[in-house]
């Protein structure tokens, strides 16, 4: 009787992987990284808020954008955020500092100045605040020259649709423990008042007591962890994780926060800029819209 062969007996030898097949799936690796990573650094998006006063009789929408730290071959066209603006159509554009890094060369620094000129070319009131980067007073000066209303420890009164409004703007790198904004400004109750400051000192300002401050520089730490766990590295108090170790609810690090006084309220903006690193996640460049509406 013959010997009768099981195929399921028999350990069946595994076909060797030809390489180009191991190529091309590391290809297709390779172009989702990249594209994850293009789509969280390098595509803006629009975030909006509302926020409601008994100050205000119609509505006023303000776009706010901060920290371009424009780099020569990887900023963001002023020509594409200028059509983004156009199609917000805001009553006030703010730009809150480090426009440009305090090591960039000249045409980088042209391209902050472009961005800024050419919002105000495109018939918006610009107001600009400096930043701990961008403080060369030729730069200032070029600005102002330009239509751009440099708010350097300035306040300016609007009347816009109705709606008196007295802006105010303070151009600090550094605070000392007995900064006082009231030492230098008086607030007008009976207007709707918004501080421009680039770096957000949660505490000086609420002692302040402006309705709306905006605030930038943090980058929204850069990456933020899913799911509403806060920054990984937050830089004003040196930390890591600080909402998932510590639990803390004073961590100011991108988003709406509110401040002691009915409707009154801080935004800091993760920025349009990828400064010092490119390595942004879970946290898109972003122009701000926040629409105060009458309450």
């Amino acid at each position: 009787m013959g010997k009768n062969i099981n195929n399921n007996n028999n350990k069946k030898k595994k076909k060797k992987e030809h390489p180009k097949y191991f190529l091309r799936r590391l290809a297709a690796f390779f172009i989702i990284i990249t594209s994850i990573w293009y789509f969280n650094n390098y595509s803006i998006k629009i975030v909006k808020k509302e926020i409601y006063s008994d100050k205000i009789v119609s509505p006023l929408k303000i776009a706010i954008m901060s920290d371009y730290h424009a780099e020569k071959y990887l900023s963001k066209k002023s020509s594409s955020i200028i059509k983004k603006l156009d199609k917000i159509n805001p009553d006030l554009v703010f730009y809150l500092g480090d426009m440009y890094s305090r090591n960039s060369k000249e045409d980088e620094i042209e391209l902050a100045e472009k961005l800024m000129i050419d919002t105000v070319k495109a018939g918006y009131d610009v107001f600009f605040v400096p930043g701990d980067h961008d403080r060369s007073v030729n730069y200032l000066n070029v600005l102002m020259q330009n239509g751009v209303n440099v708010m350097n420890y300035q306040t300016m009164q609007l009347n816009i649709k109705g709606n008196d409004i007295q802006i105010y703007g303070i151009n600090n790198a550094y605070f000392s423990n007995s900064f006082n904004l009231s030492k230098e400004f008086s607030i007008d109750s009976s207007k709707y008042n918004i501080l421009m400051a680039h770096i957000p000192m949660y505490k000086y300002y609420d002692d302040f007591g402006a309705d709306l401050t905006v605030c930038g520089d943090t980058h929204g730490g850069i990456i933020q962890i899913p799911f509403g766990k806060g920054p990984v590295y937050y830089s004003l108090t040196d930390e890591w994780f600080p909402e998932i170790k510590n639990q803390r609810n004073d961590i100011y690090d991108k988003g709406l926060f509110s401040m002691s006084g009915e409707n009154k309220y801080m935004f800091v903006t993760s920025g349009i800029g990828n400064y010092p690193v490119h390595l942004r996640f879970n946290n898109r460049p972003e122009i701000v819209v926040i629409d105060i509406l009458p309450d």
